[in-house]
């Protein structure tokens, strides 16, 4: 079975493969809620003969499909998760299917199919040819809360690996090298004394000002950090009656940078913020560690093969009522968030400025910025990797949104996905039939990392 062939059995497959998006999709669960979206992907993988492995305790819609024998092994990764308050109809406006409920705004429904359908093609290649090499479909929860696969790599689930794959929807197609900030999740708790705030406030100890004391201090430390790194929060608790003075308090604080060591440093320097707003206010305060991840490490040996094999496919071309629908949304936003990206990407003077076609070459795919946190980062940190995206959604339509869940429930997501299948499955193949391949990534990926050895965010 040539590349040709295993490629045209997506094609066959590709009603399958829209049918699991559409299914996660109009099904939305939040991180660490996946049960449906786990289960029917679980499903779909023992109908086409692949064995499931659970991956333990805490980790319930977490799972390890594998098909196949010998090496290499190789990884793809998928995701199903949603997103809070991001809930839409397959709408040009906005009209969420249940206010304020969950939706597909970053397109992990797209993501974990595509991924699916590039194990079963994988799968039927290794069963008609018999040659050696195993598939493993990860099935990982927790992503939007950057956390589930730096759980799995702490329970061993990534062992034996030889190398993983990945993509993600987006508003292009290009393979990318550098990507995502490293980050930290972090809750502070204060502990004040409870008083009543007008006939005696001097009794009290508000833990509430200690939580704005704090986030003063994280925006004046905005000033004196580099330029790339992020700090965001949210007051989760803030009291409750105004006559009562607050006794606990409570922020939730995102640390993002370009490096780890970066988010390590800054992280320290917001700890000493709140032990000040502590000894201000009077209060105490504890801190809890959630989660954290790993920028990408580039691996030049896969980003070359995974733009190779972009360029020999032909993207997903549209007709004239999905370019509509496209066009549609982008007149929801911004106008000129929206040229923007239109001059940046596409030809001048192309006559359907509306859905990205074609493949941005590696010179240009460098100035395609992914500053969001993804803990597929922690996964390129413990063996060699890619990441590619897909334009799944129109030019201009940022991730997050209610138009990034509309288009991810649309024809133009799921034709996003079946492309996807199509480069994941090439990739596949050439590693399968060139061992010099995955020495080359594998050669790469300890020299990158032979004074900087992979931690993980988590303690103990």
């Amino acid at each position: 079975m040539n590349k040709e062939k295993l490629i045209q059995y997506l094609d066959e497959i590709a009603d399958q493969i829209d049918q699991v998006a559409l299914e996660i999709w109009h099904n939305p669960e939040l991180s660490g809620q996946e049960k449906e979206s786990a289960d029917l992907l679980r499903r779909v993988l023992r109908e086409h003969g692949f064995s499931i492995r659970e991956v333990g305790e805490g980790l319930e819609h977490a799972f390890i499909g594998e098909y196949g024998s010998g090496s290499p092994v190789i990884a793809v990764l998928g995701e199903y998760d949603a997103l809070p308050g991001l809930s839409q109809q397959l709408d040009t406006r906005q009209n969420p299917v249940v206010k304020n409920g969950a939706g597909h705004a970053c397109g992990h429904n797209l993501l974990g199919a595509g991924a699916l359908g590039a194990a079963l093609a994988i799968k039927k290649y290794l069963a008609e040819t018999g040659k050696a090499g195993t598939v493993r479909f990860y099935g990982c929860p927790e992503e939007e809360l950057l956390v589930g696969k730096v759980k799995m790599i702490k329970a061993g689930a990534f062992a034996g690996c030889d190398l993983a794959l990945s993509w993600h929807p987006m508003n292009v197609n290009a393979t990318l090298e550098k990507a995502f900030l490293a980050n930290n999740s972090i809750k502070f708790t204060f502990h004040g004394i409870s008083a009543h705030a007008a006939q005696s406030p001097e009794s009290g100890r508000s833990a509430l000002d200690a939580v704005e004391l704090m986030n003063v201090g994280a925006n004046y430390l905005r000033e004196h950090i580099i330029d790339e790194a992020r700090v965001h929060y949210t007051i989760t608790n803030a009291g409750g009656s105004p006559n009562i003075i607050p006794e606990e308090a409570e922020s939730w604080y995102y640390i993002r940078a370009p490096h780890r060591k970066d988010v390590e440093s800054i992280t320290q320097r917001l700890l000493k913020i709140a032990q000040g707003a502590a000894l201000m206010t009077e209060t105490t305060v504890e801190h809890t560690v959630l989660g954290g991840c790993y920028h990408l490490l580039p691996n030049k040996v896969l980003s070359d093969l995974t733009y190779k094999n972009m360029t020999e496919l032909s993207p997903p071309s549209y007709d004239p009522e999905e370019l509509e629908f496209a066009k549609a949304l982008q007149e929801s936003l911004d106008p000129d968030m929206v040229q923007g990206e239109i001059k940046k990407f596409m030809p001048e003077g192309d006559s359907q400025p509306y859905v990205h076609q074609g493949v941005l070459d590696q010179e240009q795919a460098k100035s395609v910025v992914v500053s969001g946190s993804s803990d597929s980062g922690d996964v390129s940190w413990i063996m060699p990797m890619n990441l590619f995206l897909t334009a799944s959604w129109p030019l201009g339509v940022p991730a997050h949104s209610w138009q990034a869940t509309a288009a991810s429930g649309a024809s133009l997501g799921t034709k996003s996905a079946l492309y996807a299948s199509k480069i994941l499955t090439g990739i596949m193949y050439d590693l399968l039939g060139d061992n010099s391949l995955v020495e080359a990534a594998q050669k790469e990926f300890e020299e990158r990392t032979q004074n900087a050895k992979y931690v993980s965010p988590l303690a103990d």
